[in-house]
């Protein structure tokens, strides 16, 4: 419940870089990791954790020693997110943007390609010019065979999505408050 109220916080004062007014449902989490194929992840980056909804799913499910990269840009989760998930082994936590997922990585020490980037950003309420840079960043350090995973409530960004990715698969899920719609997308080779 705290959670919640913080999160509904935020949300009311950072309604253009949060686009939901509650956390994720625990459904909308696992149907943003089944595309992950976690025997095989090396790298997996978080654009937009928010209260770490899809996180804890993603260290539940990740080997070991599999690193996980958390960008969030909102200070208040930011400083949840330190707390819930900075101990924890092959965790870092970066307080910015993800247009700069690239100089994020390498100040981390973490040059490869990244295998999956699973993000909660609000597409339908950024910038243009913002989810460009973000989705220009995100083409330029996924791996050949990498996936970006989003979610959107619309499907008014499908096409836009579609200017940076070649295959888009869409699935809905009912049993989050607001119904939402998984994208994973990917280049094809």
């Amino acid at each position: 419940m705290v959670v919640s109220r913080r999160f509904f916080t935020q949300y009311i004062r950072n309604i253009r870089t949060i686009g939901a007014v509650a956390p994720s449902s625990r459904f909308l989490a696992q149907k943003m990791v089944q595309p992950i194929d976690f025997s095989a992840a090396k790298l997996i980056v978080q654009f937009g954790p928010g209260t770490g909804s899809f996180t804890d799913v993603l260290l539940h499910e990740r080997h070991k020693n599999t690193s996980l990269v958390l960008i969030e840009f909102n200070t208040t989760f930011y400083e949840t997110l330190v707390r819930q998930y900075g101990h924890e082994k092959n965790v870092y936590v970066y307080h910015g943007t993800a247009e700069d997922v690239d100089g994020i990585l390498r100040q981390f020490g973490l040059a490869a390609k990244v295998d999956y980037i699973v993000s909660g950003l609000p597409f339908a309420s950024l910038p243009i010019k913002q989810s460009q840079a973000i989705l220009q960043r995100a083409q330029a350090v996924l791996k050949p065979e990498g996936k970006f995973i989003t979610f959107q409530y619309t499907l008014l960004k499908k096409g836009f999505l579609a200017a940076y990715f070649d295959e888009i698969t869409v699935s809905r899920e009912w049993r989050n408050i607001p119904p939402a719609y998984v994208l994973t997308c990917r280049m094809l080779e």
